[in-house]
């Protein structure tokens, strides 16, 4: 079950111009840190680059999941940005990304959160999916293929 406010037009970008895998990371994490006091972009950006250092969050097809265990949240936070052009992230196919999802989740995360992370994976595989997000125009839009089309599978 994805959590109702798990994602905000707040915190959703639409034809977002960035040029590098650094950038749009980035830019995530100052959407993940907006309107939480206790999160900075600095620190959240730390957190992503830490796990990205892992192993890619690319999950191919032009998507990336960018992820991160965070201390001091009670619930899972997300952001999403629509590239204009997409950017080389080291994704599992090698393209490049123009569609990604940050996630930040709870340091003391459970069967839950990993639920979690497997139904965005699993909705982000679904090529119609991808290309209702893709011809989005617009924070609002986006947002409303999110409720519509993946937080309701």
């Amino acid at each position: 079950m994805v959590p109702a406010d798990l994602i905000t037009e707040s915190r959703v970008l639409s034809r977002c111009e960035v040029a590098s895998k650094k950038r749009l990371l980035e830019t995530l994490a100052g959407l993940l840190a907006e309107g939480d006091g206790l999160l900075s972009g600095t620190y959240v950006f730390d957190r992503l680059l830490e796990r990205e250092r892992l192993g890619s969050t690319g999950l191919g097809m032009g998507v990336a999941l960018p992820h991160a265990r965070m201390h001091g949240i009670q619930a899972p936070i997300g952001a999403f940005v629509q590239l204009r052009d997409a950017v080389a992230f080291d994704a599992i196919d090698d393209k490049p990304v123009d569609l990604a999802f940050g996630l930040l989740v709870p340091d003391a995360t459970d069967e839950q959160h990993l639920q979690l992370l497997a139904t965005l994976a699993a909705a982000f595989d679904d090529a119609a999916v991808r290309n209702a997000l893709r011809e989005a125009a617009g924070s609002a839009e986006l947002l409303g293929v999110f409720r519509h089309r993946v937080f309701t599978a």
